[in-house]
């Protein structure tokens, strides 16, 4: 029998609180307003990579700077809205639209509060462990948002445009209210994407009025404003101002990304790039070349990560 009077054992520590399940919209709710009021309040789980990368960094928080906290937030959508977001909350009524990356919204915070502030983060894997379908959507639609953040960056680095970080930052979020949709009503993110496969030729913005009632684009603007975004991050993602050269980057970089999603056989490529070649001054050919040069790196990257390879 073991003896009543022992001490416990020092070295085991407490166990981890459950978590309460993640719980799912089934149903569509009846207007915009709802969809916002229900994502401002939502728990935004992030990948188990940044969350375990940033518990790493908090063991040695005193060694840790802006920088290399930066490095793990930007591979990460969820976390970098989650972090742009409450950045936002920190400012003076007076600085309200000026623009951020994330190490001047982390210097702007400080690292000890933002250690304080962000604790233990919720994971996407965990948060979809029962919903294998979302997850691979999900995973999916994370890997497009890599590669138009990427294609952006090339498209204004090219162009020498001064605001090629937050143009990055843009094609980079484009697709975060899908992303939410993925995480809180997998089921309708489902239905959405069964609709496109069973016809290429159905408008998004169709399929997701259908099942939603509001339009993806819509929703995104609305979030960004509510959480108070920086103003020039708001307005390059509006793709209702496709005039304007940085949107345009934005905008045909997120195409681009999405009908090259599988391979470059697309259809829609040829004038994809014809686009794409107008707006860097180019020829077709050249800038077709010089897509794939950017296409590449972020190819083998996948590969080293144990993800699947797309065929080029």
């Amino acid at each position: 029998m073991p003896d009543s009077n022992a001490l416990p054992d020092a070295a085991a520590a407490p166990a981890a609180p459950a978590l309460p399940p993640a719980t799912y919209l089934k149903v569509a709710l009846p207007h915009i307003g709802a969809w916002t009021h229900y994502f401002l309040k939502a728990e935004i789980p992030v990948l188990a990579s940044t969350a375990k990368a940033l518990e790493d960094l908090r063991a040695k928080e005193d060694d840790v700077d802006a920088n290399m906290i930066t490095s793990v937030i930007q591979a990460d959508p969820l976390m970098t809205l989650k972090v742009l977001s409450f950045a936002a909350g920190l400012r003076r009524p007076d600085h309200a639209t000026e623009t951020e990356s994330i190490t001047t919204a982390l210097v702007l915070m400080g690292i000890s509060p933002f250690f304080r502030h962000f604790g233990p983060q919720r994971t996407v894997e965990e948060w979809l462990a029962d919903q294998p379908e979302a997850q691979n959507g999900l995973q999916q639609l994370l890997r497009r948002a890599e590669r138009a953040g990427q294609f952006a960056l090339g498209f204004a680095v090219h162009r020498g445009d001064t605001d090629a970080t937050i143009i990055h930052q843009a094609a980079f979020l484009n697709d975060f209210a899908e992303m939410l949709i993925w995480l809180h009503a997998p089921t309708l993110a489902v239905k959405i994407r069964d609709a496109q496969a069973a016809d290429s030729t159905l408008r998004s913005t169709v399929i997701q009025k259908e099942v939603l009632g509001i339009e993806m684009a819509d929703l995104r603007q609305a979030l960004m404003k509510l959480w108070r975004l920086p103003e020039l991050l708001v307005n390059i993602s509006d793709d209702r101002h496709a005039e304007r050269s940085n949107v345009k980057c934005v905008v045909l970089a997120v195409r681009l990304a999405r009908h090259t999603a599988v391979d470059w056989e697309n259809a829609a490529v040829p004038d994809d790039v014809e686009d794409i070649a107008k707006l860097l001054n180019n020829s077709p050919r050249a800038t077709l070349g010089f897509l794939h040069k950017i296409d590449h790196p972020i190819l083998e990257a996948a590969s080293l990560a144990g993800m699947p390879e797309r065929t080029n």
